[in-house]
């Protein structure tokens, strides 16, 4: 993001961003605000999993934003996910698939085609370790 505002690049973005703590975790939290002011982030939704007694992630916020999610990869989207390989990821991958079944009404085979569909045609990316 902070590479699309240098570039002064157009187009809406969305980011969902998770960690456990928002007092601690929630890293470039002034920069991210300074963006939607700017326009340069167009939503912000964020998951805090320890912040409330029942844990709360980036994939529940993306399964509850869905229908909007889905507009999104439908009108072109990229999505481009980072962090940690050992759940979050896959999670995240599992949220991304059932957006897309619930959203578009179609199977979970058919989904997780459209799903590998983005891949194929680098709209869907990871970076995770």
């Amino acid at each position: 993001i902070e590479h699309r505002a240098a570039l002064g690049s157009a187009g809406k973005n969305w980011l969902f961003f998770g960690d456990q703590h928002y007092t601690y975790d929630f890293l470039y939290q002034l920069e991210w605000q300074d963006y939607i002011k700017e326009g340069v982030l167009t939503r912000l939704d964020v998951a805090f999993s320890r912040d409330q007694p029942e844990k709360v992630y980036v994939q529940d916020r993306m399964v509850q934003q869905g229908a909007e999610l889905y507009q999104w990869l439908e009108e072109g989207a990229h999505f481009y996910v980072c962090g940690d390989a050992n759940r979050m990821a896959h999670d995240v991958h599992e949220a991304l698939i059932s957006v897309v079944e619930f959203q578009a009404g179609i199977s979970r085979e058919a989904a997780e085609a459209y799903v590998e569909d983005l891949k194929k045609s680098k709209r869907y990316q990871r970076d995770v370790y």
